[in-house]
């Protein structure tokens, strides 16, 4: 990124008291660098100067880039918001495991110095896109996802029946308690826990990822970025929900179908040199930091 960085927005999770202290900070130690913020008005009390309040639209329309308070949830609502539009966001953990927010916020102004130098480098993370096709009514329920669709039973201890279709060719018809169907980034989300493979999220596919199916070999399966995954619900008493990124829901109806495929826009993420993905992997999951010389395994 060359374009000088004058204008930036800043998101966050309002009910975090170290949200709102950070954002307040920042828009001090930023505005004495000439830099205008702007906040949306979900996380207006952020800021004492409520001039640099917008709305969603103007933000997007006034940043250069885009910070997200939080944690990874943060990061996904953020997403979501800057949806198509090119603007680079820039994730700080203040949360918990922090897969995308790379950045501690004891580090954040380390960062930002780099960020406002131009000194950074911007990961582009595939999306998904779809909608739910409802008999009379055609396409409703539009969303993206930086991370995943969830198809599950709302009722306990009841299975669900999903026929599943790739480019318009059967695939099988999934009796379990729930599908996912997510990105490469969304590979180390709801997915892993099912049982998912841990997918580069530089790589250009989408995993679906049975919910404890009743066949056991019903594995999970990785498909081109050109594949459009088609779900249809086979209802029976059991109410049916959609959730997209693990924070918005919608309810399926008889005959509803699920039609998800790759977005044509990616999102641009700001990514910190020190924390390449498999840093991350080694940090968030616990596996071993020791270096192994692959000679002394053989010899053994």
């Amino acid at each position: 990124m060359t374009k000088n960085i004058t204008r930036i927005g800043i998101i966050g999770n309002p009910k975090k008291p170290s949200a709102l202290k950070l954002a307040r900070d920042l828009s001090e130690w930023l505005g004495k660098k000439g830099i205008s913020i702007f906040v949306s008005h979900d996380c207006a009390e952020m800021l004492l100067d409520k001039k640099q309040v917008v709305e969603n639209g103007e933000l997007l329309s006034n940043a250069d880039i885009l910070i997200a308070l939080g944690g990874d949830g943060t990061l996904l609502s953020a997403a979501r918001l800057v949806s198509s539009s090119s603007i680079p966001i820039l994730g700080v953990n203040l949360g918990g495991l922090g897969f995308l927010t790379e950045v501690n916020s004891s580090r954040v102004y380390e960062v930002l110095e780099q960020v406002l130098s131009n000194k950074f480098s911007i990961e582009d993370r595939m999306l998904i896109n779809g909608y739910v096709l409802r008999k009379g009514k055609g396409k409703i329920s539009h969303f993206s996802a930086l991370n995943d669709a969830v198809i599950t039973t709302e009722a306990i201890a009841r299975v669900l029946k999903l026929e599943t279709y790739i480019n318009k060719q059967y695939v099988t018809t999934y009796v379990a308690d729930g599908l996912i169907v997510a990105t490469p980034t969304g590979s180390t989300a709801y997915s892993l826990s099912a049982g998912g493979p841990i997918v580069h999220p530089a790589l250009k596919a989408i995993i679906i990822t049975p919910i404890c199916p009743h066949t056991l070999t019903n594995r999970p399966i990785i498909v081109s970025e050109k594949s459009v995954i088609s779900v249809e619900p086979i209802f029976e008493t059991n109410k049916i929900a959609l959730t997209i990124d693990g924070q918005i829901k919608f309810d399926l109806l008889h005959s509803d179908k699920l039609v998800i495929k790759k977005a044509p826009y990616t999102l641009k993420l700001i990514s910190s040199p020190e924390n390449d993905f498999f840093t991350i992997l080694r940090k968030k999951l616990k596996w071993s930091g020791h270096s192994v010389n692959p000679e002394s395994i053989r010899n053994k």
